[in-house]
């Protein structure tokens, strides 16, 4: 009875983390996506930074959301 709870606790924690890690990864590759695309979208009149600041920034956001996204989708997602 113990190990089953346990193993379903387990299997619940997995699927929220693999949901959390999917959707940060989205949020993440977004953000990066509006620092590339800034002056495009108009947005650059919001927040005006520097173009190599906005680069830099954008490039760590999609690296990490590319991680998240990656260990988001990985199939044996280790807690």
């Amino acid at each position: 009875m113990e190990n089953n709870w346990r193993d379903s606790s387990q299997r619940g924690f997995s699927n929220f983390r693999r949901v959390y890690d999917i959707t940060m990864a989205i949020l993440f590759l977004a953000m990066a996506a509006s620092m590339f695309f800034m002056d495009y979208f108009k947005l650059n009149l919001v927040i005006a930074e520097d173009k190599a600041f906005r680069y830099f920034f954008g490039s760590i956001c999609l690296l990490y959301g590319g991680f998240r996204f990656y260990r988001g989708v990985q199939q044996n997602n280790t807690i």
